[in-house]
């Protein structure tokens, strides 16, 4: 298959799948999480849980991810990424429309649990089809447009449970979460490994990508130990901004504005709206100026816009503020995708993805407990302010990575 340049000539049809394939995984992966959130009220009045035990529903969601994002972003590497990445949706699938069953807190974590491992699994296989079907100067706006196919999938889950749990209850809701299942048949019919991947695995023979492996290649030196933690710092800070935002913002505003679930769904919408601008314009930024300034301008952006959000005091301000923090703060999620395909070597390109994100999933996951737990004791200014703390780390981290250096673009 080649790599076909799409300023000149359009996608070839194996692009075109591996495109929608991924937006499509992404969608529903994220679906699934922000079926989590709008649910998150209903399953704390029925289940009479706590605000950390309710956020620790995530975490937990988290820790699957990152159990599943080593294990599958290895075989993604291994037997390779069309067959790895149907498994993974297939796993996500049937964990959440089994959560429709689950009557209490431990059936719920274990669900969570497994469901991350699926997800998690998706994500590092899915970016590594993408890098390995562009060049390196489309990677950064095709990774952005696969994440934009997951902020539809938000979108979805918004119009979703806006309808159903008014009318059916929570537990319904995670039934929805077995049509991905019908996204497994097409992508192994239609998709095939690229030569990129198949010249790797043939170098590589029967040696494979054993965990051992993968970790020499991403810490054997100073320099690339100091690039892979760095990157698991922005990424963790990055999912600690999101699951914070998104899981519990829909609660906050119920509280605050005195919103129904149907008004802050709407809310919910205009922040995804801004997300998917958002990703569109990184991803234009990334190609063009580099990794760098990019995410410059984003995590600043962020800062400002999270404890801006603080001030909204009607549904309009709301809805301007939330999708303008959307836009920062989501913009340059399919970035990091794109510095790690373009970092690391392809024999550990699904790994590397998989453990950084996923990495940061585990760790930033647990903004849901910080935040729940502030949200008991502090004001939404204290809560937003943390945040917005996290974002200037971010940056701090960023500015310091030489590997961000070596992409950087010269015109």
């Amino acid at each position: 298959m080649d790599i076909i340049d799409t300023h000149s000539h359009g996608l070839s049809k194996n692009q075109k799948w591996v495109i929608a394939s991924t937006s499509s995984g992404f969608a529903l992966e994220n679906m699934d999480v922000l079926f989590l959130s709008f649910a998150m009220s209903s399953m704390i009045a029925d289940l009479h849980l706590s605000g950390g035990a309710a956020g620790l529903i995530s975490s937990i969601t988290n820790l699957g991810m990152l159990f599943g994002g080593i294990c599958f972003g290895i075989l993604g590497d291994k037997i390779g990424r069309v067959k790895t990445f149907s498994h993974t949706v297939l796993i996500f699938a049937i964990a959440t429309a089994l959560m429709a069953f689950a009557n209490n807190i431990y059936e719920i974590y274990a669900l969570r649990f497994l469901a991350g491992i699926g997800a998690g699994g998706e994500y590092g296989v899915g970016i590594a089809l993408i890098a390995e079907n562009f060049k390196n100067h489309q990677i950064g706006k095709m990774t952005s447009i696969a994440a934009v196919g997951g902020q539809i999938g938000a979108i979805i889950a918004a119009l979703v449970a806006a309808w159903i749990i008014p009318h059916l209850g929570w537990h319904m809701l995670f039934l929805v979460g077995i049509v991905p299942v019908v996204l497994t048949v097409f992508i192994r019919k239609h998709l095939h490994e690229s030569d990129q991947f198949l010249a790797a695995k043939n170098k590589n023979n029967e040696k494979g990508s054993l965990l051992t492996d993968v970790v020499k290649k991403m810490f054997s030196t100073p320099r690339l130990a100091l690039q892979s933690l760095g990157l698991m710092v922005m990424m963790t800070v990055q999912i600690a901004g999101y699951f914070g935002l998104m899981n519990w913002l829909p609660t906050i505003v119920q509280k605050q504005l005195n919103l129904n679930v149907s008004s802050s769904s709407l809310w919910m919408i205009a922040t995804i709206i801004g997300m998917s601008v958002g990703m569109m314009t990184f991803g234009s930024i990334f190609d063009y100026f580099g990794p760098r300034r990019a995410f410059e301008i984003f995590l600043i952006g962020s800062a400002v816009m999270v404890y801006v959000l603080a001030l909204a005091q009607n549904m309009a301000s709301l809805l301007v503020i939330g999708a303008v923090m959307g836009f920062f703060s989501n913009g340059m999620f399919g970035g990091y995708g794109a510095v790690i395909s373009r970092l690391y070597p392809t024999e550990i390109r699904s790994s590397a993805n998989n453990i950084i994100v996923n990495v940061g999933r585990a760790i930033g996951g647990f903004s849901s407990v910080v935040i729940g737990i502030l949200m008991d004791h502090y004001s939404l200014t204290v809560v937003m302010g943390f945040l917005s703390a996290l974002y200037i780390i971010s940056f701090v981290v960023m500015i310091s990575l030489p590997g961000l250096k070596r992409l950087t673009v010269k015109h």
